[in-house]
């Protein structure tokens, strides 16, 4: 069975870091009080840029170094699954950080002083405040993110199947 390189496994790894800082962090902004607010938009919104570019680095690498092909004994209906969640992972891994940059500049608080990317770069503000557009931006923000938890759901589902109930080592591909 054909395993993925190690730069493709480099990029899987730092996504699911970066994911397990971002999206929790995102899920419980909403609950804290503002004086709190900042530094937790501040590792959110650099976690998701960094989301963004390692997505984009990841998917460039993807097309020069294409992943190995599933085991002839793993179903087509399964492996039809596999890549219509893996394509849409790469579509919401770029997708959702553009939404939530959007609507922090929509918002008026562009990646700026306490919130600089990484703490460092300031980033430019591209837009004037517009709430109704931040909004929603918001919106389909926070929509996003519940699909991206869904689909995480389904490739972790998937890996446990492969490696639980099929014991068919697809799991070893990406470790």
């Amino acid at each position: 069975m054909g395993s993925y390189g190690t730069g493709a496994k480099w990029f899987h790894w730092v996504t699911v870091v970066l994911l397990a800082v971002a999206m929790p962090v995102g899920f419980v902004i909403q609950f804290l009080k503002d004086d709190a607010k900042t530094v937790f938009y501040a590792i959110h919104e650099s976690a998701g840029l960094t989301i963004l570019l390692v997505a984009l680095a990841r998917l460039a690498w993807r097309l020069r170094h294409p992943p190995p092909p599933l085991p002839d004994h793993v179903p087509l209906l399964l492996q039809r699954v596999a890549a219509g969640v893996h394509h849409t992972l790469y579509v919401l891994l770029i997708l959702q950080p553009i939404l939530g940059f959007v609507a922090t500049n929509a918002w008026g608080f562009p990646m700026r002083g306490d919130t600089a990317y990484l703490g460092l770069i300031e980033l430019p503000k591209f837009m004037e405040t517009n709430e109704a557009l931040a909004g929603a931006v918001q919106t389909a923000h926070n929509w996003v993110a519940f699909a991206l938890l869904a689909l995480l759901v389904l490739h972790i589902g998937g890996v446990i199947f492969h490696q639980a109930i099929r014991r068919d080592g697809t799991l070893l591909r990406m470790v």
